[in-house]
């Protein structure tokens, strides 16, 4: 990372965008901060961010990706907690921000978000475990040769 890019970087500001970015800082430990919406479709909305500037979850390393899971279960729960719902949504985008931040939504049966990630008309089916599966009729599933063989890939490169 070169000093530029964390010097144009917002969330790298830290608390001094939080009003421009319409959220405020509720906690911090030396190497995340967890902000929350102050505009927001849903109640609880937050963003996990490392304080160290990193562009993107391929890029997470070191410590921070050494307490990513321990931060995230201690941060959710407490979101979970306070909005009093059972589930709480993780979304990781590339929103135009090259700053690694985690998208946290509570989730209530009826409110603004949904669990669908695939465009197009959703063909659902209950599985024989109780599992819903979600297609789309607009995209149909890639051979499943072509999947297999991804999936090879990625375990031999991560063995």
């Amino acid at each position: 990372m070169s000093s530029a890019e964390s010097s144009t970087c917002v969330l790298c500001q830290g608390r001094s965008a939080d009003d421009q970015l319409m959220r405020v800082e509720v906690w911090q430990d030396a190497l995340w901060r967890l902000t929350m919406a102050v505009a927001s479709e849903t109640p609880g909305f937050a963003y996990l961010e490392p304080k160290r500037h990193i562009t993107d979850i391929t890029r997470l390393d070191g410590p921070e990706a050494a307490s990513l899971g321990p931060t995230l279960a201690r941060v959710t729960a407490a979101l979970r907690d306070e909005t009093q719902t059972e589930r709480v949504y993780i979304y990781v985008f590339g929103d135009g921000v090259a700053h690694l931040h985690l998208h946290l939504a509570p989730h209530h049966p009826g409110d603004a978000l949904n669990d669908q990630m695939i465009r197009g008309e959703l063909i659902t089916q209950t599985l024989p475990s109780g599992v819903t599966l979600i297609e789309s009729k607009d995209f149909p599933p890639l051979p499943e040769a072509d999947l297999r063989a991804i999936n090879e890939r990625v375990r031999q490169r991560l063995a």
